[in-house]
């Protein structure tokens, strides 16, 4: 690729950019002035990814479905799904209880870390499970 070429592609990057940039101010005005909004939506927001992050749980523990972990890692996707679930039904009292879910969300996939890690302990990576577990329990509020 030329450097002839790739001046439009620059040019519409940056228009982009900027389009984007305008986009999260006006955002980030709208979030000052209307914070129970705002804090209302970074609720669902969380609330579609734990349930997106535990779908792909849920296709893990179905991938290693013959390892000793599989119960420990459903256990992990219902607790996503309870707690991403019970955001997504109750957005009010999830914002008023959102540090409260989020801690008893990392706690949770914290233990279960260690639990996974330990039992999957012969397969080549599991030493990021327990890194995982580690650095998920040091991140409680």
């Amino acid at each position: 690729m030329s450097a002839t070429t790739t001046v439009p592609f620059v040019k519409e990057s940056v228009g982009w950019s900027i389009a984007l940039s305008v986009l999260m101010i006006v955002a980030g005005f709208l979030a000052i002035i209307l914070p129970q909004v705002a804090g209302i939506a970074v609720n669902l927001l969380v609330g579609w990814l734990l349930v997106f992050s535990g779908v792909a749980h849920l296709v893990f523990a179905w991938q290693t479905r013959h390892n000793r972990g599989f119960v420990w890692e459903l256990l992990l996707v219902f607790c996503i799904f309870f707690v991403g679930g019970y955001l997504l039904i109750n957005p009010i009292l999830g914002l008023v209880s959102l540090t409260l879910a989020l801690s008893l969300y990392l706690f949770m996939e914290g233990v279960l870390e260690f639990v996974l890690s330990y039992l999957l302990r012969s397969i080549p990576g599991a030493g990021w499970l327990l890194f995982d577990g580690i650095v998920t329990v040091s991140s409680l509020p």
